[in-house]
């Protein structure tokens, strides 16, 4: 029983690893990005191909940084001449085609298949022991990824994107690049994402193209939506409150002697229903973001 309870913390720490760096640009910036799930590919992928091809850490971890913000400011330069929506289809564009190239590019990503074998260098081959030790760094992560986005928010910086977010005419009056802005918002995320990718490459010891599914990106917008979108501690409501749905419905198979096929789609039905009975009832979320008033 607590391996299965790490394990649910493992992933569902990750989970809140991308659901923070997403808040970054949809909370704080206003950005409409649904193809955020590939900075998470791409630092999975980078652990897949730096193992499958012995690479040292110290090269395939800061050349995944560098892609990750390449892509981000590549994401933010599509956004110079459209609207939010447009860029928001735009992103998943992008994404799909990272996707698809990962898909055909059997010699470095191992199409179709992925790539597996992956070991961290921590591991002992225990695995008890080595579950409890991503434990503990995912739990060390997900408190410093807190911190960021807590310090972001407090921060000039994160006035500024909230500025942008409500009033952009304004900020740009005030003397702020609104594509600098986002630039630096979707780059802080994209590192975010990239260390969540490795972890993740590295607990399941596999990566695959479904590491880069659409249906990921709107998994996590889902988490945002409903803990509460702007707020740390909503964003982290929404993880866990998505991740316990997740985990139930495997005990209601059993339960219920429902089919594998039945079960999946029960997991994102549960999901979107309770995505959908929150914006009625409350549109901010669990925990919505709280707005200093002027008087």
């Amino acid at each position: 029983m607590s391996e299965f309870l790490l394990h649910i913390f493992c992933i569902a720490g990750i989970y809140a690893m991308i659901a923070l760096a997403l808040n970054l640009q949809a909370g704080y910036a206003g950005l409409l990005n649904f193809g955020h799930i590939a900075f998470v590919g791409i630092g999975a992928y980078a652990i897949g191909i730096g193992s499958q091809f012995s690479l040292p850490l110290w090269g395939v971890i800061p050349a995944a940084i560098v892609l990750a913000m390449a892509v981000a400011a590549a994401m933010a330069l599509l956004g110079r001449q459209l609207s939010a929506d447009y860029w928001g289809i735009a992103t998943l564009a992008l994404a799909e085609i990272i996707r698809i190239s990962v898909i055909n590019e059997e010699a470095f990503t191992g199409g179709g298949q992925g790539i597996g074998g992956i070991v961290a260098p921590w591991a002992s081959g225990e695995q008890q022991h080595d579950v409890l030790i991503f434990a503990v760094l995912i739990l060390l992560c997900i408190a410093l990824c807190t911190l960021i986005s807590l310090r972001f928010g407090s921060s000039r910086f994160g006035r500024a994107l909230r500025l942008m977010r409500e009033q952009p005419q304004l900020a740009m009056c005030m003397g702020y690049s609104l594509l600098w802005l986002k630039c630096r918002a979707l780059m802080c995320s994209a590192i975010m994402c990239v260390i969540a990718g490795m972890l993740l490459a590295w607990y399941t010891n596999y990566v695959s193209p479904d590491y880069l599914l659409s249906s990921e990106t709107f998994l996590i917008w889902s988490m945002v939506m409903i803990g509460g979108i702007g707020n740390v501690r909503g964003v982290l409501a929404g993880v866990l409150v998505v991740e316990g749905l997740y985990n139930f419905i495997p005990f209601a198979k059993d339960l219920l002697h429902m089919s594998s096929d039945l079960t999946g789609a029960l997991r994102l039905g549960l999901v979107g229903l309770v995505m959908l009975v929150g914006l009625l009832l409350r549109p901010g979320g669990i925990l919505p973001e709280k707005l200093r008033i002027l008087p």
